[in-house]
C-alpha cells in the first residue's frame, strides 16, 4: 500500500512552518467558500436533479476537471512518484491509454448515456437488460465503494497527515472524512465538481512547482539524464515481463479502461450531468488531455528524486529502500517555506477530490438503484434526504472499516482492492457488447456477469490462500493480471453472444437509443473531431518518444 512506509521514517513534523499552515488552511478555506457557493445554485431541472447531477447544466471545463481530481488521488499521486523513482515508468502507460478511453467515452457512450436520461449506470443496464442486471452491477459497486475506494482513500488521508503534518492517525482520518463530508452532503454533486476544479489547479500547481525545484537543486535535465537508468525514460517492457508486458497494456489494459472510464459511477456520472452532448464530448476530451500530465508532473519528482539520491545522498536518501517515500522526501529536499504547503495542499485535494467523488457517486447509487427501486413514488426531496442520508452513513462506515484495514492492510489489502480488475471485465462486456450488438439480450447479461464473477473471484481466493499451484491451476492463478483480465473479458463475450444467441428473446427495453445504429449516431462537431484527432496524435506521440 502506498504511503505505508511514510510512518516510519525520518521525522515529519518539522516539515512544514507557520507560513505552511496559514496555506493548508486558507485551501481548506477556499474549498468550503466554494462547495457551499456552487452547493446553493438552483436549476430549472429539479431538486434531485440539482443535488445528484448538479442541473444537467455543467460545462465541459469542469466536466474534464472533476474527472481528472476525481481520479487522481492522494495514494494514486504518491504512487505514482514511487514507480517513477524505482524505473517503472511503463506505469505511466494506465495513464496515456486513459486519454484514449476517454475518446471513446465521449464518442461512444455518452450519447447513449444522455439520450436514455438515466442517473446511474446500473439504470441504464435495465433499460437495455433486465432489473437483474441493475440490481446485481448496483450492489457490487456499492460494496465495491466500501470496501476499496472510501476505504483506501481514508487510510492514505490519515497516513499523509501523519506523514506529513505530524498528527496521529486517527485525527487525520476523522478531520478528512468529516471536512469531505460535510460539503458532500450539503452540497451535491455541484459542490463536487466545483471544488473539483479547484483542486485540480492545486494539485497541478504543486506538482509542476515541486518537479521544478527537484530540477534545480539536481543542476538540470542533463544531470537527470546521466543519474538514471533506461527504465526510468521506457514505457515498453517485454512480453515475459511479470508486471506490465506490452502484450497486457497494449490489449488487457483497455479493458479494465473500458470498465473505469466508460460504465462505473463514480467517472460516468460526470458526462451525465453536461448540458448536452457535445458539452459531454468536449469535457471528456479535454479530461483525457490532462491525463497526458500525470506521467511528467506526478511520476517526474520520483525520477527526479532517484536522481537526486544518486547524485547527492547527503540531500535526499531512500534509507529504508522503499521507493514509496519520493514524494515527502522530495518535499522535505528540495522545497522552501510556504511552498511545501502548497504541495501538501495539492496531495489533501487529490485526496478530498477522490472522496467527495465516491462519497456522492456511491449515495446516488444507494439512491435510485436500492431506495427508489422499493419507494418509486418518492419525489425530489425524498431522495435528496436519501442521499444525504447515504452519505452520512457512508462516512460512518468508511471510519469503521478503518481498524480492519490497519490489521489487513499488507498483502491482504492490496489483493481486496484488486477484486475490482477481476470483476470489471464482464461489465466491461456487458455495456460494450450491449451498445453495438443488437441480438445480445438480457439473458446472455445474466450469464457473462455470473460466470465473469465466479472466474474474477475464484483467481482472487486462490491469490488471498497463497500457496504453490502446478498445471492448469498454476497457469491460472499466477498469469500476469491484465493478461487475466484479457482473457475474462473474451470468455465474458463468448458466453454473452452464445446464451444471446442459443435464447433469443423479445427486445424488452423500447428505446431505439439504446443501441447503435446508423440512424441514431450523433455527428461529431468539427472542434470535437480536430481535438480527438490532436490528442491521438500526442498520445502516439509519446508512445514513440518513450
Amino acid at each position: 500500500m502506498y504511503l505505508v512506509h511514510y510512518i516510519g521514517a525520518s521525522n515529519r513534523t518539522d516539515m512544514l512552518n507557520t507560513t505552511d499552515y496559514i496555506i493548508i488552511g486558507l485551501y481548506f478555506v477556499a474549498v468550503f467558500v466554494i462547495a457551499f457557493f456552487s452547493g446553493s445554485k438552483k436549476s430549472e431541472n429539479g431538486e434531485a436533479a440539482d443535488y445528484f447531477l448538479g442541473g444537467r447544466n455543467l460545462g465541459w471545463f469542469v466536466i474534464g476537471a472533476s474527472l481528472f481530481a476525481s481520479n487522481i488521488g492522494s495514494e494514486h499521486l504518491v504512487g505514482l512518484a514511487g514507480q517513477g523513482a524505482s524505473g517503472d515508468l511503463v506505469a505511466g502507460q494506465f495513464e496515456l491509454l486513459a486519454s484514449l478511453i476517454l475518446i471513446l467515452l465521449g464518442w461512444v457512450f455518452v450519447p447513449f448515456y444522455l439520450k436514455s436520461g438515466v442517473f446511474t449506470m446500473p439504470e441504464f443496464l435495465e433499460k437495455r437488460y433486465n432489473g437483474w442486471a441493475r440490481t446485481y452491477l448496483s450492489y457490487v459497486s456499492i460494496v465495491a465503494y466500501v470496501l476499496t475506494k472510501i476505504s483506501v482513500t481514508i487510510f492514505a488521508g490519515a497516513i499523509v497527515f501523519t506523514a506529513l503534518l505530524g498528527i496521529s492517525f486517527w485525527t487525520g482520518a476523522i478531520v478528512i472524512v468529516v471536512a469531505t463530508g460535510i460539503y458532500t452532503v450539503f452540497g451535491g454533486f455541484k459542490a463536487v465538481v466545483y471544488t473539483d476544479m479547484m483542486q485540480m489547479f492545486v494539485l497541478v500547481g504543486g506538482s509542476i512547482i515541486l518537479t521544478v525545484f527537484g530540477l534545480n537543486e539536481l543542476g538540470g535535465v542533463g544531470e537527470l539524464m546521466e543519474n538514471t537508468t533506461a527504465n526510468h525514460w521506457s514505457l515498453w517492457r517485454p512480453m515475459s515481463d511479470t508486471n506490465y508486458p506490452w502484450t497486457g497494456i497494449m490489449f488487457g489494459a483497455p479493458i479494465l479502461g473500458i470498465w473505469y472510464w466508460c460504465t462505473d459511477q463514480f467517472i460516468v456520472q460526470r458526462v451525465l450531468a453536461a448540458k448536452d452532448i457535445d458539452t459531454a464530448r468536449k469535457g471528456a476530451l479535454f479530461g483525457g488531455y490532462m491525463k497526458l500530465l500525470p506521467m511528467f508532473i506526478f511520476m517526474m519528482p520520483g525520477v527526479v528524486a532517484y536522481a537526486i539520491a544518486q547524485k547527492n545522498p547527503e540531500v535526499l536518501s531512500f534509507a529504508d529502500g522503499s521507493y514509496d517515500a519520493a514524494l515527502p522526501l522530495m518535499v522535505k529536499a528540495v522545497l522552501p517555506a510556504g511552498l511545501r504547503g502548497l504541495v501538501v495542499a495539492g496531495l489533501l485535494a487529490a485526496l478530498m477530490s477522490s472522496l467527495s467523488s465516491v462519497f456522492n457517486s456511491c449515495s446516488t447509487l444507494i439512491t435510485f438503484d436500492v431506495y427508489k427501486k422499493y419507494r418509486p413514488q418518492a419525489n425530489d426531496k425524498e431522495l435528496v434526504r436519501a442521499g444525504r442520508i447515504s452519505t452520512i452513513v457512508l462516512v460512518a462506515l468508511g471510519i469503521a472499516w478503518i481498524p480492519m484495514m490497519q490489521m489487513i492492510e499488507g498483502g491482504l489489502f492490496q489483493k481486496l482492492q484488486s477484486i475490482q480488475a477481476y470483476i470489471s471485465p464482464p461489465i466491461a462486456a456487458a455495456f460494450l457488447l450491449g451498445i453495438f450488438f443488437k441480438k445480445i439480450n438480457s439473458a446472455g447479461a445474466q450469464w457473462a456477469l455470473l460466470s465473469g464473477a465466479v472466474l474474477g473471484v475464484t483467481r482472487l481466493s486462490f491469490e488471498i490462500a497463497g500457496g504453490e499451484y502446478s498445471g492448469f491451476l498454476g497457469w491460472y492463478v499466477e498469469m500476469n493480471f491484465l493478461h487475466f483480465a484479457l482473457l475474462l473479458f473474451a470468455i465474458c463475450s463468448v458466453v454473452l453472444v452464445l446464451v444471446s444467441l442459443a435464447k433469443p428473446e423479445a427486445e424488452t427495453y423500447d428505446d431505439e437509443t439504446l443501441v447503435w445504429n446508423k440512424e441514431n449516431a450523433v455527428p461529431m462537431s468539427s472542434s470535437t473531431k480536430a481535438l480527438t484527432f490532436l490528442l491521438i496524435l500526442c498520445v502516439v506521440t509519446l508512445w514513440v518518444v518513450f
